[in-house]
């Protein structure tokens, strides 16, 4: 009863873990920017990843049927594709709202699957937290640029939640090691095609394992078994929890000072996703899933 009673608090812990290990690795990640590049971080970061999961998981043990592959691999493409894209972003507009950008994807995807009146809440209340961090009048203009990346990787993220839940019926180490491995087909070839022989010398190749296990390794493996348990809809609301959690650890590790608006932003996403959580609906004990 106890266990039971507890159970739903797990895949939240999840996701509490799963943004802050993300946010710590990102800020430690750009610190690799000028030596290396985006791209090369990017590649360090998805390819230690996919080597370690590889590694820890061995999803050779598993069979993996022609359609759990095609699922499996859309999932790593597109994780691929989402990780090049935001850390190009962050190369030429602030980290905060570059999350902030992104998360139109999740957010689209929760918008897309609602329909009770209570999720629309939630919703809007995470849309406020998000319009608060956004420089809505303010005098410093963003890059066209790396708005685009930033919107790009947002596509991403949505479809990359998509794709993760038809995935989930899998062993989560199962698909985060194959997906990354996916992931990283499409990420290493351009890390190395501009970084070149910089991303051998040892120094950068320990701070990209750092990276790949702080904001790569741990996070997907997290949101995995989050996926397996939340409906999409209410991972996607949850989720915006991240730049709140990012917001914070800048402010510890980066020294970034916070302005009232924000921490009324942070307030608003916290409400939004305690709130879903609360709200999400409970399968009732005769209306059992069908699971392969």
């Amino acid at each position: 009863m106890q266990t039971s009673r507890f159970a739903p608090l797990v895949p939240v812990l999840a996701v509490l873990g799963a943004v802050t290990s993300l946010a710590i690795g990102t800020s430690y990640a750009k610190q690799l920017f000028p030596l290396i590049g985006a791209q090369g971080t990017s590649a360090l970061r998805v390819g230690f990843s996919a080597l370690f999961l590889l590694l820890l998981w061995r999803p050779w043990r598993w069979h993996t049927s022609r359609m759990d592959a095609a699922a499996i691999l859309r999932y790593g493409l597109t994780l691929g594709v989402m990780n090049l894209l935001f850390y190009m972003a962050i190369r030429t507009i602030p980290f905060g709202i570059a999350v902030a950008i992104e998360f139109t994807g999740p957010l689209a995807v929760a918008m897309w699957s609602s329909r009770r009146v209570i999720d629309f809440v939630w919703v809007g209340c995470t849309v406020i937290g998000l319009a608060l961090l956004l420089p809505l009048g303010g005098a410093q203009s963003l890059d066209p640029t790396g708005v685009v990346y930033a919107l790009g990787a947002a596509a991403c993220w949505g479809l990359y939640i998509v794709f993760g839940k038809r995935a989930s019926h899998l062993h989560a180490g199962h698909t985060v090691s194959l997906g990354l491995a996916a992931a990283a087909l499409v990420v290493v070839p351009i890390g190395v095609a501009h970084a070149g022989s910089l991303l051998l010398d040892p120094k950068i190749l320990l701070a990209g394992a750092l990276v790949a296990v702080v904001s790569s390794a741990i996070p997907m493996s997290l949101e995995m078994m989050a996926l397996k348990r939340l409906p999409k809809e209410t991972f996607g609301i949850l989720i915006s929890m991240e730049p709140a959690v990012a917001a914070l650890w800048a402010m510890l590790l980066l020294h970034e000072q916070l302005t009232g608006l924000q921490w009324l932003a942070i307030g608003c996403t916290v409400l939004a996703s305690v709130g879903s959580t609360v709200t999400a609906r409970r399968p009732r004990a005769v209306d059992i899933p069908t699971s392969s």
